[in-house]
């Protein structure tokens, strides 16, 4: 072995060690030169999921139901050219649901008073605006000018130039939107005529839209969070760029798979881009978030919760104190003496009162009887006194009535003399017939008494048990309403119910908005009003489809809404198709017209 290496000349000896430490870092700057394109193929993939992911959502048709589509086969072309635009129109409706969030927002700090938008500048926008804000108000206090003058100058200056921002981003979306259902419209035309070129054909249109959109939307400078996002030109340009197909003949006959691909790979690129752009605008004019709004009580929630901890501590079994323990005895010892007095006791006399109602009903016909007797007896002295005084038997049929008026004449003759008579005459005997006659009144009233007593023995069970029942009915109304969570439009109570039809009262505004717009000649704005009523149906859409599939109106209400979103049909019919949602559909109907 020493022989056989010592025969190997010197120079080779170099070439292989070099070769032996060079093949590791050639096969590592390969693997470096194929992460660029593992990267893409990653996001691609990722880009793609996502934009399926929000297809789950129920959103508005596409207008491409027409009559002859179903007769036509389905192809691969046709598939992914719906795809791409159901991406492209979900897209799109999901940037302007988060626009006109925002623009709702401002419109109403906008109506508020001066003393409500400096109380938004200094309480409602985070913890640094606070501390901005304030150190802004002391620091012009010694100047001539007024600090609340100015907070309030400011605040109007950027509402309105939030308000701007939104409303041009919502305008060129809006049209965006309607050219984009336009295009669909005319490209289910051409699918039913030749789906081999629809593919291309959607995507050269999707290109020119895309051009117009990068072009219509332009704002200053001075809007933008960062300058990268800038393309400079002369100090003032659009911010977004979009990719341009390549100058590919659109009426070839046929595109080739890689061009294909690459056209699609840039339509999802551009949604990239729109999504960044208005990410970025957003970020300084996009509605404030819950925890900025409400910041000042989450902190005094958390201050007072670490005051009630520490107080809690202090008393607590671990700095040897007893009074939690104490405190919880207590405690448990008042749950329980309400739930005996106020749950279980009336239960159980209501429950006794039930079970033990004949039982009762025993002994008052015992009392009756009772009653009964002292009548019979009264009767029957009334009578013997009537017969001795007058002197001869009476009737049978005598009331006691009569009876007791003769007892009365005989008594007030007898005090005319009343020693002599209570002697030897009938004054002791009348007396003792009215002590019989009072007696007989106080049992009857007793026993009318108890009677009324044992009739409402279950109410007064009942009154005892009242507290428990509110305390139960209002858990249960808080436990419905955390369960339910009425989602806005697509909830179920009255408020749900009404924010449907001021959803119906929306789209027939655009509606009548597009109409006027088309009257005047005012294309672009007929075509922003255009995209906004078709944003109001697909909100519409997505609130009433679970209401409608309950009642089973689902198919003809989704057959109406879609009409409404169709370019084609005339205005007078889409008011007509308005009237009979706002009549005839269950989910639709005020509160008070429901069946």
């Amino acid at each position: 072995m020493a022989s056989s290496s010592s025969e190997i000349p010197s120079g080779d000896r170099a070439d292989a060690k070099t070769l032996a430490v060079s093949y590791p870092n050639r096969i590592w700057n390969a693997l470096l030169g194929y992460l660029p394109s593992l990267a893409k193929i990653f996001n691609l993939y990722h880009r793609g999921s996502r934009f399926r992911s929000r297809r789950r959502k129920p959103r508005l048709p596409l207008p491409l139901r027409s009559n002859a589509i179903p007769s036509a086969p389905t192809t691969g072309e046709t598939s992914r050219a719906v795809v791409i635009l159901e991406d492209i129109v979900d897209h799109t409706l999901s940037s302007l649901h988060d626009i006109q969030k925002s623009l709702l927002f401002w419109q109403f700090r906008s109506e508020g008073t001066g003393s409500q938008k400096i109380y938004f500048m200094i309480f409602e926008r985070g913890p640094r605006a606070f501390m901005k804000g304030t150190y802004e108000l002391i620091s012009r206090l010694g100047s001539n000018g007024s600090p609340v003058k100015y907070l309030s100058h400011t605040a109007t200056d950027m509402i309105s130039t939030n308000l701007a921002i939104l409303t041009s981003l919502q305008h060129c979306l809006a049209t965006f939107l309607a050219e984009v259902y336009l295009e669909v419209n005319r490209y289910g035309e051409v699918l039913t005529e030749d789906s081999e070129k629809s593919l291309a054909t959607l995507l050269v249109i999707m290109n020119r839209l895309f051009s117009k959109l990068e072009s219509s939307i332009s704002h200053p400078r001075e809007i933008y969070k960062s300058d990268n996002l800038l393309s400079s030109n002369d100090g003032e340009s659009s911010a977004i760029v979009f990719e341009k197909l390549p100058e590919i003949d659109p009426e070839r006959s046929q595109w080739t798979d890689t061009e294909i691909r690459d056209a699609t790979n840039l339509i999802y690129e551009n949604l990239e881009r729109l999504d960044s752009y208005l990410s970025a605008i957003l970020s300084n004019c996009r509605k404030p978030r819950r925890m900025a709004l409400y910041w000042l009580h989450y902190t005094g929630g958390a201050v007072g919760l670490v005051a009630c901890s520490v107080w809690i501590l202090r008393h607590s079994s671990l700095m040897g104190s007893s009074d939690i323990d104490k405190w919880m005895r207590e405690a448990k010892e008042s749950i329980s003496g309400f739930w005996r007095e106020h749950v279980e006791e009336p239960l159980l006399s209501i429950r006794d009162e039930l079970f033990e109602t004949f039982r009762r009903r025993h002994k008052g016909v015992m009392e009756v009887e009772e009653v009964q007797l002292t009548a019979n007896s009264l009767r029957r002295m009334l009578l013997a006194f009537c017969e001795q005084t007058k002197g001869q038997k009476l009737p049978d049929g005598l009331a006691d009535q009569e009876m007791l008026e003769i007892v009365m004449s005989r008594y007030e003759k007898e005090l005319m003399h009343p020693l002599q008579n209570l002697l030897s005459g009938e004054l002791a005997r009348a007396m003792l017939i009215q002590i019989q006659k009072l007696k007989l009144d106080l049992e009857t009233a007793m026993l009318e008494l108890d009677q009324i007593l044992k009739a409402n023995e279950i109410n007064f069970a009942i009154l005892a048990a009242l507290p428990a029942c509110f305390l139960s009915i209002l858990l249960l109304m808080v436990v419905r309403s955390w369960i339910l969570q009425d989602k806005g439009a697509e909830g179920r109570g009255m408020i749900a119910r009404r924010q449907r039809r001021l959803l119906v009262v929306e789209v027939e505004k655009r509606l009548m908005q597009f109409q006027i717009c088309m009257e005047r000649g005012v294309e672009e704005d007929a075509q922003c009003g255009f995209g906004l009523m078709l944003y109001s149906l697909d909100r519409l859409y997505r609130a009433v489809e679970r209401h409608a599939k309950e009642t089973g109106e689902w198919l003809s209400l989704r057959q109406d809404i879609t009409d409404l979103g169709k370019p084609n049909l005339e205005t007078v019919y889409k008011f007509a198709v308005i009237s009979r949602m706002e009549r005839m559909y269950d989910c639709l109907l005020p509160s008070s017209r429901r069946l």
